[in-house]
């Protein structure tokens, strides 16, 4: 079956055979693949560029132009068109279909062939033919060609099926277990739902509604309705998924799946299981289009791989009620984990003293003196803030499971009481119901050797680079597959390394304590990536950060609005901080020519005008840095005078960074951290006024030779935010750690999907 209907293909045959509803559709087999290839003559001139002495990608660029070149066999394509047209009369209308990829070796035992060939969703007749070739050609992406070299596979042996399924027009979807993902009971089935496609669940967008079903009665035993801010649905006239603010609608507060639709699922849910032998992670759909119960669909079923894994599974014999676990509060998923430890509620960084390792962190909100507390942290759960506040983005880069705007997490939870905090989903559950190897498995290493790097993760044009701000974890994310740093933050080594205002150092006649460990910060990480290049970032505190700092109070100002005021570039160029920022300057000239490191380079922040910046520079230059072949000075690309003035900038630079976060608060005048408007929809980075200067500065800055890169959330968290830039011709894109893989791997597919359209023209 898997030689003719590829791996995909059989598992949903497989589904169907034994009673599981999937959605309708048909299998054009791997043998029509090979009639097309024999019709055209393509088999041997396949292998001739196979086996030329050209890169993978010029190999793959050949191969993929020659079979979209091709047409398809009159009575194959006739075929393929009929078995659209049985589909479509079956269902009484004209329909969208999904046309997926379903390699024959996609299901070996010591090979994962997962996301290496393309799929396409919301086809239409016209459009089918077409995409079925491009289906064909993607067996031949460049890192598919590679993975099969890796592993001995002969390229011309693989064919390929496709699978023509109809589109779920996704009244509600989500995704359901065989056993409780929180803790492992097999005792029940756990089924997660929102409205409108299931990418919203999946992706942790949304809370969504829970409802646990006993195994042995298929009765509900518990229910946990969820305020639901977004949903996701398919725009016929963009052509593509459109996300939909419901946050003040009547959806946001009504159960996304009925009763009777949560028992119908937990049927199949157990053929499943019974079928495979094993507890399983299942997606499902409701069809808007079809009545109970036959609007109710799987359309994946994969084993689950973290409790299977365990040498134990605990069960309810066991004192694990999952009826009776109680949810304390639910928040933002901001960095994902799971863990378990001791709740501290620690109202101030001053409290300090009684907070332990392996403690859960719970406070109002984080600022840069709660990081030594943050690094001891089990897990980190906060009242206020959002995905871009302190507490996510340092929560993310530590690798430390964190919720964010609980809005009463301080009030509810109890200090001293066990918990345990599932930041994949955005819920704080009451109990100990993770063993403690799950937290040292977080906290360790990211469990990726270098040859997994080498194998798995695609070159791209589009430089990757990482944030960072702690020298002392680069070490922990040294195998990730990044180009650089793209951005090191300084003031962790500021507020942890040196802990003194650099006025105060200078007052007591101890300037060289704040140079000398400021390029050992730097030189940590610049020595461990070498020669990629570290783009640190001059200091961005705020005064009321640096007012906490030691001595800070009799240099710092009280500003009402500090996010908006001496900072950045202005107060480099003041006579009151210009002698602490060539302290500055003078820890990266020792970092560069002392301890060797031509890799580090140099970004200024928050540049407001064309002549700050040149006073600036003059000041670096003064203290014997200048812009060379191998120094480049960046900057931070985040007020719109910068954008405006592009071309003037451009001039005096070598590369820009867009931090995407304070360019749309500053261009659509929006406090980012305010859930108020947040809520509202205000705060958006993919507001057309955002990405249209995103798109202005690159093509300024490269008129003149510039780089541009963006450091800001917006790639990683909205994939069409990055195939705009990528699209924009931007030059590289810097994520933090827990993005680096998946950035890199919707960047390649981006790539890809770009000289395929042009390879059609």
């Amino acid at each position: 079956m898997t030689n003719l209907a590829g791996g995909k293909g059989a598992n949903l045959g497989e589904l169907v055979s034994f009673g599981i509803r999937v959605p309708p559709g048909f299998v054009i087999t791997s043998k029509a693949y090979s009639f097309f290839l024999s019709y055209n003559n393509l088999h041997d001139r396949i292998n001739d560029i196979l086996n030329e002495d050209i890169p993978s990608s010029d190999a793959s660029n050949k191969i993929k132009e020659l079979i979209i070149s091709s047409p398809i066999p009159k009575s194959l394509e006739e075929t393929i068109l009929s078995s659209y047209d049985d589909l479509a009369s079956k269902i009484g209308k004209q329909i969208l279909v999904a046309v997926r990829s379903s390699a024959t070796a996609e299901d070996l035992e010591n090979a994962s062939f997962a996301g290496q060939q393309d799929t396409y969703l919301n086809v239409n007749r016209s459009e089918l033919i077409q995409k079925v070739k491009m289906v064909w050609a993607s067996l031949f992406n460049e890192r598919a060609i590679e993975y099969r070299k890796s592993k001995g596979i002969d390229s011309t042996k693989v064919e390929i099926a496709v699978v023509v399924q109809k589109m779920v027009n996704s009244r509600s979807a989500g995704v359901m277990f065989t056993l409780h993902p929180g803790n492992g009971d097999r005792n029940f089935i756990v089924i997660e739902s929102s409205w409108g496609l299931g990418e919203s669940v999946v992706g942790g967008l949304v809370t969504p509604d829970e409802i646990v079903i006993e195994k042995s009665s298929l009765k509900i035993v518990e229910k946990k309705l969820s305020h639901k801010n977004l949903k996701f649905i398919y725009d016929s006239s963009a052509k593509s998924n459109k996300e939909i603010d419901i946050s003040n609608s009547p959806e946001a507060d009504q159960f996304s799946i009925s009763d009777e639709e949560a028992i119908e699922l937990a049927k199949f849910a157990l053929k499943i299981e019974e079928h495979y032998g094993i507890p399983m992670d299942i997606e499902w759909a409701i069809d808007s289009d079809l009545k109970f119960p036959d609007d109710v669909f799987i359309v994946q079923a994969r084993a689950e791989t973290y409790w299977s894994s365990k040498k134990k599974v605990p069960q309810r014999s066991e004192g694990i009620e999952v009826a009776e676990r109680k949810v304390l509060v639910k928040g933002l998923a901001a960095s994902p984990g799971i863990a378990s430890g001791v709740a501290k509620i620690i109202l101030s960084s001053k409290e300090s003293g009684r907070f332990k390792r392996g403690d859960i962190l719970v406070t109002k909100m984080t600022d840069p003196d709660w990081v030594p507390l943050m690094k001891i942290a089990s897990a980190i759960v906060t009242d206020e803030g959002g995905i871009t506040s302190h507490a996510a983005i340092v929560s993310r880069e530590l690798g430390i499971p964190a919720i964010v705007g609980t809005n009463e997490a301080t009030k509810v939870i109890k200090d001293g009481e066990e918990i345990t905090v599932d930041a994949t989903r955005g819920i704080v559950y009451q109990g100990k119901i993770v063993e403690e190897e799950k937290i040292e498995e977080q906290k360790g290493s990211t469990g990726l050797s270098r040859d997994m790097v080498l194998s798995l993760y695609p070159v791209t044009a589009t430089k990757i680079y990482m944030n960072l701000g702690q020298p002392d974890v680069i070490d922990k994310y040294l195998d990730l597959p990044f180009d650089g740093i793209g951005l090191m933050r300084i003031e962790f080594i500021v507020s942890e390394w040196i802990k003194r205002h650099p006025l105060y150092l200078i007052k007591i006649g101890k300037p060289e304590e704040f140079v000398d460990k400021l390029a050992e910060g730097v030189a940590k990480v610049a020595t461990a990536i070498y020669p990629r290049p570290v783009v640190v970032r001059f200091s961005d505190f705020k005064t009321n950060e640096y007012r906490r700092l030691e001595g800070g109070e009799e240099y710092e100002p009280e500003e009402r609005n500090p996010m908006l005021g001496w900072r950045g570039v202005s107060r480099y160029i003041s006579p009151q901080y210009e002698p602490a920022f060539r302290l500055e300057v003078r820890a990266i000239r020792k970092a560069r020519e002392e301890m060797g490191l031509k890799n580090v380079w140099v970004m200024f922040p928050f540049v407001r005008t064309e002549s700050e910046l040149k006073r600036a520079i003059h000041i670096m230059e003064d203290e014997g840095l200048r812009r060379t072949q191998d120094f480049k000075t960046w900057i931070m690309a985040e007020v719109p005078s910068v954008i405006i003035l592009a071309e003037r900038f451009a001039r005096i630079v070598d590369g820009f960074s867009i931090g995407s976060n304070d360019l749309a608060q500053l261009t659509l005048g929006v406090d980012r951290d305010s859930e108020i408007l947040g809520r509202m929809g205000y705060y958006d980075e993919r507001d057309p006024a955002v990405l249209r200067s995103m798109k202005n500065l690159i093509t300024a800055a490269h008129k003149y030779g510039a780089t541009v890169s963006i450091c800001g959330q917006a790639p990683s968290i909205y994939p069409e935010v990055a195939e705009y830039l990528v699209r924009s011709g931007i030059d590289s894109i810097s994520v933090n750690p827990d993005a680096v893989i998946s950035t890199r791997r919707s960047v390649a597919s981006i790539e890809q999907k770009i000289m395929l359209e042009k390879l059609r023209k």
